[in-house]
């Protein structure tokens, strides 16, 4: 965890984003490390746990962290959660909670407050169109005989 909120700080005081870090652990190795950097490559998908995973996953060679551990400087937004479930790391370990960086203006709130909404409520409108054509890729896949699941 002293890495990961290491990486935070240098990654903020570099200007490369927000003050938030990651780091990736493999039987007690460090496998990546990243800081936030949604500022400096306009990239709003760029946290530190995003790019952590990323950054991990490609080293390893696989699009799963099963064997791994994520420590990050601070408890994930609800995107970085999903990502870390996708990834399937065995563990998550955080530093500051999602208060403490609402009380720093990194307020996630509202997106768990989107989540509650219908869609019809929501404050970006999100509208089906083209079910049937769209999944007609979905029926090919269901077919597929070499596909790898995840």
């Amino acid at each position: 965890m002293q890495r990961a909120i290491g990486v935070a700080r240098q990654g903020m005081n570099d200007d490369k984003g927000g003050p938030f870090g990651a780091i990736v652990v493999k039987n007690d190795e460090i496998i990546a490390e990243a800081c936030n950097r949604v500022s400096s490559s306009n990239d709003p998908t760029a946290h530190a746990e995003i790019e952590v995973i990323r950054k991990a996953c490609y080293k390893l060679g696989t699009f799963q962290l099963a064997d791994c551990i994520i420590y990050t400087s601070c408890e994930p937004c609800p995107m970085c959660f999903g990502a870390i479930y996708w990834a399937r790391p065995k563990a998550v370990y955080y530093g500051c909670t999602k208060e403490d960086a609402a009380r720093i203006d990194f307020d996630d709130h509202f997106i768990y407050d989107e989540l509650e909404k219908t869609q019809e409520n929501q404050e970006i409108p999100f509208e089906k169109m083209m079910q049937s054509e769209a999944n007609e890729v979905f029926k090919e896949w269901k077919q597929k005989g070499n596909k790898i699941l995840y």
